[in-house]
């Protein structure tokens, strides 16, 4: 397995499913940007990933055009009007599963109308919905190959799933989970597609499709009604951003509801511990260390925009974060666990020819979702809302309108010597950790960017079907650091797997200021980087 980044000049898009990656390049060969890549590889993957992410999901972007600050766009639906505490009398929490789980309005689409006006404003082509969708509709009519993450989840989590609605009329193979290599069909999904172009993206939320997308949901038993989709708008929000010196770089990320300051934390707290070289003992303990400081600062926090309790950016202010580090304990573990964060999502990188850059995330929360399929329109619809609580004292209290927390954060870091590093992972409470590790052996301790892919990663807490809070390795850790490890009171698993996806699916690209571009995929997914 190579450790050398793929490199280009033309623009370059990575993403963990090879189709979407070639899709978004596709575009970018037709002389579109790299938001147009974006939009294209992201309406893409969410017909040859379902299991990780669907138009009935969310969205989060960093996007950076040269010489001006970066901007965000908050593509994250809200709870609808029905969906109060009432609405669950009896119960003490959601359920995780089914039309009750289906709370939130999926935002995705309305970020990608958002980010599309933007790019109207940049030279080049205004591609039509129409060619960026092209990729996408093809795939879901003529079907695509189901891949072995979506096989085994399938498996899985087939207890969950096989009696929501319209989930084995979709993904079931004679109603049983698929094979690898099995051709899944979704005409309804492409027939959706097909309207969208033809009508506009808009019409998922203000048109004739938005209407019955609402009455399909509010048939099945969701609380979400036509009306809610018809009132939601993404909105462009000022990214949290955090300065290191070390690397002189500055980094950036999404504010709440996003957990984006947990991953800009851990960098900020890593980077004053000084740390001399990447994979030994002061590396992964440094990092798990910031992790904990950081996931209780985002645990006080990071609730809807509305109603959190403190600025998040004042939590990346240098003296803020020195005091936080004075209590890392360079050869002790702090006990765990705090309570942690389950998710499942795609993250996708563009840079076009002209430097512009894009760092995206998509996601349904859990793997399929609410596991709810509107069989007419073939949307699969997302479970973020299960992050509310039904507790009215709680930082996360349901209430109609309100953002719940999100796990999504795309990141995204300026050098001072003209490189601009969009780079993000799938992997819900492990993707603040991921981020760290990618960056910090790339950007702090001078790595080949796709050996700071492939390298062995860890996760502290909880993952999928795993309520455990372990701190998780991949089994290629030397296992001398690993007794390391265990010796100063982290409570560790060994993974059977040399790359597994309980790690994640990152990605990176960076591009120089001379215009080459470098990019990594994760072995651990089915995905390509792209160039042109």
């Amino acid at each position: 397995m190579s450790q050398y980044s793929l490199m280009a000049t033309g623009g370059m898009v990575v993403a963990p499913h090879h189709l979407a990656a070639q899709a978004g390049r596709d575009v970018l060969r037709d002389g579109g940007n790299a938001i147009q890549a974006m939009v294209a590889a992201a309406a893409t993957i969410a017909v040859v990933y379902p299991h990780m992410n669907a138009l009935g999901g969310d969205g989060f972007w960093l996007i950076h055009e040269p010489g001006q600050p970066p901007q965000a766009i908050d593509a994250s639906g809200v709870a609808g009007l029905a969906a109060q505490p009432g609405f669950y009398a009896g119960l003490t929490s959601i359920p995780p599963r089914g039309p009750q789980a289906a709370l939130t309005v999926a935002g995705t689409i309305s970020g990608w109308v958002l980010a599309l006006e933007l790019a109207r404003n940049w030279s080049g082509p205004d591609l039509p919905v129409e060619r960026l969708l092209q990729d996408a509709i093809r795939h879901a009519r003529d079907g695509v190959a189901v891949t072995t993450s979506q096989a085994l989840l399938t498996r899985q989590k087939f207890s969950e799933l096989q009696f929501q609605p319209g989930f084995a009329n979709t993904f079931l193979e004679r109603g049983q989970a698929p094979q690898r290599g099995f051709l899944l069909r979704q005409p309804a999904l492409a027939e959706t597609l097909r309207t969208l172009a033809q009508r506009g993206l808009d019409d998922f939320y203000r048109g004739q499709l938005g209407a019955c997308i609402g009455a399909a949901l509010q048939s099945l038993g969701s609380p979400l009604t036509p009306a809610d989709l018809a009132s939601y708008q993404a909105q462009y929000v000022t990214p949290l951003h955090l300065r290191l010196e070390r690397c002189a770089a500055s980094v950036y990320n999404l504010p709440p509801s996003s957990q984006g300051l947990a991953s800009l934390m851990i960098l900020g707290l890593y980077e004053r511990l000084q740390v001399a070289q990447a994979e030994g003992f002061d590396h992964v303990h440094g990092l798990v260390e910031a992790t904990k400081r950081a996931f209780r600062i985002r645990n006080r926090v990071v609730t809807d925009p509305g109603r959190v309790p403190q600025a998040p950016q004042a939590f990346l202010e240098a003296t803020m974060l020195d005091t936080l580090a004075q209590d890392i304990h360079r050869h002790r573990a702090l006990p765990w666990p705090e309570p942690a964060a389950l998710g499942d999502t795609i993250w996708m990188g563009a840079v076009d020819a002209a430097g512009r850059a894009v760092s995206f995330i998509q996601s349904v929360y859990w793997e399929f979702g609410s596991g709810v399929v509107l069989e007419e329109t073939g949307l699969l619809w997302q479970n973020r809302g299960i992050s509310f609580s039904l507790d009215p004292t709680d930082l996360n209290a349901l209430e109609p309108g309100r953002h719940p927390f999100h796990t999504l954060n795309p990141a995204l870091a300026l050098f001072d010597d003209g490189r601009v590093m969009p780079y993000g992972t799938m992997g819900g409470e492990g993707q603040p950790q991921t981020q760290a590790a990618v960056f910090s052996r790339y950007a702090l301790h001078g790595q080949e960017l796709q050996q700071a892919v492939t390298a062995p990663r860890w996760v502290l807490g909880r993952t999928w079907g795993d309520p455990s809070t372990t701190l998780k390795l991949e089994n290629r850790f030397d296992p001398t650091l690993i007794s390391a490890l265990q010796a100063a009171g982290h409570v560790v698993d060994v993974l059977p797997a040399g790359f597994s996806d309980t790690m994640g699916h990152a990605g990176a690209l960076v591009r120089h200021s001379g215009g080459l571009l470098e990019g990594a995929v994760d072995p651990r997914s089915d995905g390509a980087v792209c160039g042109v």
